[in-house]
């Protein structure tokens, strides 16, 4: 091997050498910065959780748990403890994994009717006038069955009288009248939570086409459930009348 030959080898054997040592520092400072850094407990999803989740849920369904990281790793707005959140919705989701933070949660009050419909569930604005809607009585919170005239036939009174839905919550009364200066006027609406696809398609039907419709406020507890009653011209004339007066007007039925 000549002069210059050695030369080189030395040189590139001081350089592994100067590799492996400045290696040995880093990974060596880095496992000495991990163990004088301080960790702290977060809580981190342990599955997806859907938007519109209740806080009180998260616990309750194994939705997240507790980890433990350094601190200079925790997110932004991080919670520390479920009662952060105990009172609050999701207002994204949270994908597993994910440390749990107080960015995807509101309250009830700031995700407004949407904090009450869950599962089946769908929200349905109805516009009519202030006697349909009972506006100036119905208050948010208030049940109410929807009533309707619907026609039945191509003759003058071939109409019938029924309930089409029952029992629906109002997520929205119409507002600004008060039972004061209530009027029939249009340009009112309420906003109906609806339990399925064909009972907003009943209301629906009934609002669109029907020759009148009407809310009836339900009571606010024990409210009975009388059987469905259809009622049309002959019955209306016929009940608790005479069979013979109530002939003189049925057609001799």
């Amino acid at each position: 091997m000549t002069y210059r030959l050695r030369n080189i080898a030395v040189a590139i054997g001081l350089a592994l050498v100067a590799a492996l040592l400045t290696t040995f520092y880093v990974a060596n400072y880095k496992r000495h910065v991990r163990q004088t850094e301080s960790t702290v407990k977060v809580f981190v999803a342990k599955r997806d959780i859907p938007q519109g989740t209740p806080g009180t849920e998260l616990i309750k369904q194994g939705a997240i748990g507790t980890t433990d990281v350094v601190q200079r790793t925790v997110v932004p707005g991080a919670i520390s403890s479920i009662d952060q959140v105990q009172t609050l919705l999701t207002t994204q989701p949270i994908y597993a994994g994910e440390q749990v933070t107080l960015r995807r949660f509101a309250s009830h009050q700031q995700q407004g009717i949407r904090s009450q419909l869950h599962g089946p569930l769908r929200a349905v604005a109805l516009p009519g006038t202030s006697d349909q809607l009972l506006a100036g009585t119905l208050k948010d919170g208030d049940h109410v069955d929807v009533i309707a005239n619907l026609k039945t036939g191509d003759c003058n009174t071939c109409f019938a009288v029924r309930d089409v839905a029952r029992n629906v919550l109002v997520l929205h009364a119409p507002g600004g009248v008060t039972p004061e200066s209530k009027v029939s006027t249009t340009g009112l609406s309420a906003i109906l939570a609806v339990s399925d696809r064909k009972e907003a398609q009943k209301i629906w039907y009934a609002v669109e086409n029907s020759a009148g419709w009407a809310f009836q406020l339900r009571p606010v507890a024990n409210a009975t459930e009388p059987s469905v009653a259809v009622e049309g011209i002959h019955s209306l004339l016929e009940d608790n009348a005479n069979s013979t007066n109530g002939k003189n007007y049925t057609g001799g039925r």
